[in-house]
């Protein structure tokens, strides 16, 4: 069984940092650690993201979900990960979706302070986090510019990852298909190709309120092609 400094070590965010850095780290700065039962809220939607939350043990089910109540998007988070990093810093610092644990989870809680000070002890940390949100970023441009061409494959790809992060397993997309076209702007019919195309490249099932993904890194190869 891996020790907290183990967790700590193959954190992207930490990636790179020795043991004895580490040990530094937690001896010197603010770590909330918390336990969770199965099904207990670790984060509600529109929460304030004053903290940077870490997955260190078991899962956690996130769950983003449009104003209306028609569209949901959930995606199983597994230690070692963090929650929606990209709302740390920037215009809106709410979270997106909701986090449920998935059996017994343990989370890691650093304050935005904190966190500052450690990326101000080593550059490496500041590498990392600028790294992360850079590949979300260059992410972001391509789903973009597939939105224009006329790919609806493509179009769904971008929607199910901008939705989800990455290492995100068990997606699932709750939705009626008469409210997919009406949101692609397109027919039943090719919205149905679309999907049967993206199910015979391994990439997806699919059912009348259903979209289960099989394979996110199929979806981003898609995108990329």
């Amino acid at each position: 069984m891996k020790s907290t400094l183990d967790v700590l070590l193959s954190l992207q965010l930490f990636s790179g940092a020795s043991t004895q850095k580490i040990q530094q780290i937690v001896g010197k700065h603010k770590f909330h650690f918390l336990k969770y039962t199965d099904g207990e809220q670790m984060i509600a939607a529109g929460d304030p993201c004053t903290h940077l939350r870490f997955v260190i043990s078991g899962q956690v089910r996130s769950a983003i979900e449009s104003q209306d109540g028609r569209i949901k998007v959930s995606q199983t988070i597994s230690s070692p990960n963090v929650i929606a990093p990209d709302f740390f810093f920037g215009r809106t610092t709410t979270y997106p979706c909701s986090v449920k644990a998935l059996g017994t989870a343990g989370m890691v809680d650093i304050e935005k302070s904190e966190y500052l000070k450690i990326i101000e002890s080593d550059p490496v940390f500041l590498f990392n986090f600028l790294n992360l949100l850079s590949v979300d970023a260059q992410q972001g441009l391509q789903g973009v510019m597939c939105l224009t061409s006329g790919d609806l494959r493509k179009r769904i790809a971008y929607w199910i990852l901008a939705l989800t992060q990455r290492g995100g397993t068990d997606i699932e997309m709750e939705c009626k298909q008469r409210d997919l076209y009406t949101v692609f702007g397109v027919p039943r019919q090719s919205l149905i190709a679309a999907l049967t195309d993206m199910r015979l490249n391994g990439a997806i099932t699919f059912s009348p309120g259903l979209i289960k993904v099989e394979s996110r890194e199929e979806l981003v190869k898609m995108l990329e092609e």
